[in-house]
């Protein structure tokens, strides 16, 4: 269950714990809560152990700079780790704004790994069961992993044929579509699920984790069906944050190991991942003739011109625009 908030001791006094609680006040998602948790805590390693209340600009823009010239990262991991740094001094230790001064990371344009329909199709035969069903909705529906893993029962809604992804990156919802192809094999999934759950009412358990504050504004909606996970685990495991035994879904790395085990042989030499799928969705939704707002929109990315990224995969204009003399 490490995708659920570790509990913070009740009066602890460690800096980390403090800025725990403090982003988990603001209302920060996890994976942000986690990933400036990082930065902050390699910031004050890299300043020989100093309180960070004890430094300031200099202190800042050396590390920034180190960043940059001495390991090369990228510009969106330096910009992440300024963004960590701007949260620590300017909303936790309620400093003025800071004007940095720093090196820049080399800004590349890095083109995702897409695979062709056929490529995607050889992968998915290689796949069975509830692994080649995860890989399909990877694929037909654009689904980030995460988001796949923690589809709840309520989520899919066959009469609209619709898959509702709830708590998506940036912690928005939106609504994608449902392929036709697997809508049959879903409903056995449910089903299953289904008489997982009602094995586990039996036995004592039966409660999912609830996000936010849901499980006291509803309380018997831990047990419900509707709630249940689409993919649960295979066993049962023990809350990080209350201590109560109950099922989660199903752990990212199993999903992967399948996938690099089906990618081995098929032979093809990309480098394909969990997210290469989401990418090919996209690519072939463009070569399909979809407009890139509609893709956009069921992909949830908040700026088009991130989505404009898969039409310099298929060597098209901005706009994924085909010109009429190669048509």
């Amino acid at each position: 269950m490490d995708d659920i908030r570790v509990p913070v001791p009740p009066g602890s006094t460690k800096f980390m714990d403090l800025l725990r609680l403090d982003m988990r006040a603001r209302g920060y998602a996890l994976p942000t809560e986690r990933t400036y948790l990082t930065w902050i805590r390699r910031f004050i390693i890299f300043s020989q152990k100093r309180h960070p209340a004890d430094m300031g600009q200099p202190e800042i823009e050396s590390f920034l700079n180190h960043l940059a010239v001495s390991l090369t990262v990228s510009p969106s991991t330096q910009r992440t780790a300024l963004n960590a740094l701007v949260y620590l001094y300017t909303k936790y230790l309620g400093r003025e704004p800071l004007e940095l001064s720093f090196s820049y990371a080399k800004t590349t344009q890095r083109l995702p790994t897409v695979l062709t329909h056929e490529e995607a199709k050889e992968i998915i035969s290689h796949l069975s069961g509830t692994p080649r069903l995860m890989v399909e909705l990877l694929y037909g529906s654009g689904l980030r992993l995460h988001e796949c893993l923690v589809l709840r029962i309520k989520d899919i809604d066959f009469s609209l044929n619709t898959i509702t992804v709830r708590q998506g990156k940036g912690d928005k919802d939106r609504v994608t579509l449902l392929p036709a192809s697997v809508a049959q094999r879903l409903e056995s999934q449910i089903q299953k699920a289904l008489a997982l759950h009602q094995q586990d009412l039996a036995d004592g358990y039966g409660e999912v984790y609830m996000p936010h504050a849901l499980e006291r504004k509803y309380p018997s909606a831990a047990a419900s069906p509707a709630w249940q996970y689409l993919f649960p685990s295979t066993r049962l495991g023990i809350d990080p944050r209350s201590g109560v035994t109950r099922r989660h879904h199903l752990h990212s790395t199993g999903l992967r190991s399948y996938i690099r085990a089906a990618v081995a042989k098929t032979g093809i030499q990309k480098p394909v991942k969990a997210h290469t799928f989401r990418h090919s969705f996209a690519t072939r939704l463009l070569q399909k003739g979809y407009d890139i707002r509609t893709i956009q929109k069921l992909l949830g990315h908040e700026d088009v011109t991130t989505t404009e990224i898969y039409t310099h995969v298929l060597n098209r204009g901005a706009m994924g625009v085909i010109s009429p003399v190669d048509d």
